[in-house]
């Protein structure tokens, strides 16, 4: 061997045999989507599928139901708040990779991360730059019907990250407040960023589903989103796949609420013991009209409540209104022993 390494000339590499299928260099570049001679940027192979934007993912009936029960109570919070006009309407929802929206919001806009506490996990709220104008102006008492001024190159105040703030969290309470038919949760504002970056609560990979409302205030407004990772709504998964309410494993609260109320108007027929005195068979047989039976109660002795031969607790017997009455001495809930 020459000491030259310039005359040290490698082999052309030599097709490699797999099996019964023989791949070069070419092929090996095209498996996995790096084939640099093909002119269309198109992505092919392994890698194509592994960074591919197509979601195949199972839809979420129970989740449009609760969203579109948001925009209800949602629309009437921002008009209590901004005493102006507000529809709100939602838009979409729709699954897609976190990294993925995160890189298609629009700056500048606001991220509001927050915490669902009952499932230990987070989710984010975007909000829009004509959405954050439209809120502060309509807050700080601007006129109705008048395009917001934006100032672009500026960072948002304090004042205006903190009307946000309020309105996201407003929304999250409706929201919270609508999940209660799936399952009662919580959730808080945490923080607000300015920056996906700061925002990063999963991996850019992960599948979320992200709901897209609107909000207009007579002439301004914008959108704002819900993401919640499938990570975070793994715990009710299985209730938000329902077709619809009770299919499965999910509550009807409202038949729960009635079955409650009439309960607690059912008369029920209760029972005073004065007392109980054995006595034999014969003496039950010779008893006399006139007759007194002794028993051992005195006027102030408490006496046995008993419903349906169940005892409830003690009372005493008293007189109300020219009525016998009685007056409970002890707790019922507490219960009863002899």
């Amino acid at each position: 061997m020459s000491d030259d390494f310039d005359d040290f000339i490698l082999p052309d590499p030599k097709p490699m045999p797999l099996g019964d299928v023989t791949f070069d260099q070419a092929g090996i570049d095209a498996l996995f989507g790096f084939d640099n001679s093909a002119p269309s940027p198109q992505k092919s192979g392994l890698k194509a599928v592994i960074e591919s934007n197509v979601i195949s993912h199972e839809r979420l009936p129970m989740l449009e139901v609760v969203c579109e029960r948001m925009v209800r109570t949602f629309a009437t919070s921002m008009r209590n708040l901004t005493s102006d006009a507000i529809d709100v309407s939602l838009e979409e929802i729709r699954p897609i990779r976190f990294g993925e929206f995160m890189n298609r919001v629009a700056l500048p806009a606001m991220f509001g991360v927050f915490k669902v506490k009952e499932w230990e996990n987070y989710g984010v709220v975007t909000v829009e730059s004509n959405l954050i104008y439209a809120v502060v102006d309509a807050l700080l008492g601007g006129r109705k019907g008048n395009s917001t001024l934006r100032i672009e190159g500026r960072a948002f105040t304090t004042i205006e990250t903190m009307l946000v703030s309020k309105v996201v969290q407003l929304a999250l309470d409706d929201l919270s407040t609508a999940f209660e038919a799936i399952e009662p949760v919580t959730m808080q504002v945490e923080r607000i960023e300015t920056s996906p970056r700061f925002a990063a609560i999963a991996g850019p990979s992960n599948i979320a589903a992200v709901a897209t409302f609107r909000v207009d205030m007579e002439g301004r407004g914008g959108k704002f989103d819900v993401l919640l990772p499938y990570a975070t709504i793994e715990p009710v998964r299985a209730k938000l796949l329902q077709r619809f309410m009770g299919e499965k494993l999910g509550r009807d609260r409202i038949w729960e609420a009635h079955m409650a109320s009439e309960l607690h108007n059912t008369e029920v027929s209760v029972d005073v013991v004065l007392g109980e005195r054995q006595m034999r068979l014969n003496d039950m047989m010779s008893l006399q009209v006139g007759q007194t039976i002794p028993l051992n109660r005195g006027p102030d002795d408490p006496l046995e409540l008993h419903c349906g031969g169940i005892p409830l607790g003690h009372a005493q017997i008293g007189q109300r209104c020219n009525n016998i009455a009685v007056r409970m001495v002890s707790d019922i809930s507490k219960g009863f022993s002899k």
